[in-house]
């Protein structure tokens, strides 16, 4: 059974955010001729590394909402300028949204387990995604998505 990540996405305020930060450091790639790939970059290097590859993906926690979800394809250790290891998550470009789970503020991240992941929404959910996130978001904090 796969496991998986989970992290606080700072400064999106929706999955719609987090896709277009993607989609914009990946044309900075492509301009610069650099490798297109999209990739997070961590302090921590995950111990279980294997798991995680073995069909892993990283959640992201969007305004104390799990939303979305990327899927892991590489754990690549480095040492930064500065001396310090570090780790890039290298991510599927493909944001998966997923049903929304509270999730209370942390540092870093977590490991989680595939029975606790939040499950990915399908296209049977169209009205759903064609609402406002601002309204979306609303309705979860209600308890009503």
């Amino acid at each position: 059974m796969a496991l998986n990540l989970i992290k606080l996405c700072v400064g999106c305020d929706s999955v719609e955010d987090l896709e277009e930060w993607i989609a914009f450091r990946l044309d900075e790639r492509r301009r610069a001729g650099d490798p297109v790939e999209h990739f997070h970059t961590t302090r921590m290097m995950p111990t279980r590394g294997s798991e995680l590859l073995d069909g892993g993906s990283l959640y992201w926690v969007i305004k104390a909402q799990v939303q979305c979800r990327q899927k892991l394809l590489e754990i690549r250790p480095f040492v930064d300028q500065e001396g310090i290891s570090r780790c890039h998550l290298v991510l599927d470009p493909t944001v998966v949204r997923t049903e929304w789970q509270p999730r209370r503020a942390f540092q870093g991240w977590r490991y989680l387990k595939q029975a606790d992941a939040p499950v990915d929404i399908g296209t049977s959910h169209a009205e759903l995604m064609a609402m406002p996130p601002k309204l979306r978001r609303e309705l979860a904090e209600l308890g009503l998505l």
